[in-house]
């Protein structure tokens, strides 16, 4: 066969789905021990990254009414001073 024929099958036969490509855990049964200690890992991971990322927008949810509040107190503010 030609290179560019190789390369152009090996490149499909990857974007091919397959049972070949999963893991044992996600190709095995669902209700085994290794898939619940992978669920209680997202979920352990989850109850991370939600409170992290809601920090974040209280944060930003902050600034933008102090942004404001500074806005309308330095419109109240006559310009003549």
């Amino acid at each position: 066969m030609k290179p560019l024929l190789k390369k152009s099958l090996l490149v499909l036969a990857g974007f091919a789905p397959a049972q070949l490509f999963a893991c044992a855990t996600c190709y095995g049964a669902s209700d085994s021990p290794m898939a619940e200690g992978m669920n209680w890992g997202i979920f352990t991971l989850m109850g991370i990254i939600v409170p992290v990322l809601g920090t974040f927008l209280a944060f930003f949810i902050y600034l933008i009414r102090k942004s404001e509040a500074l806005a309308q107190a330095a419109e109240k503010i006559p310009s003549d001073v």
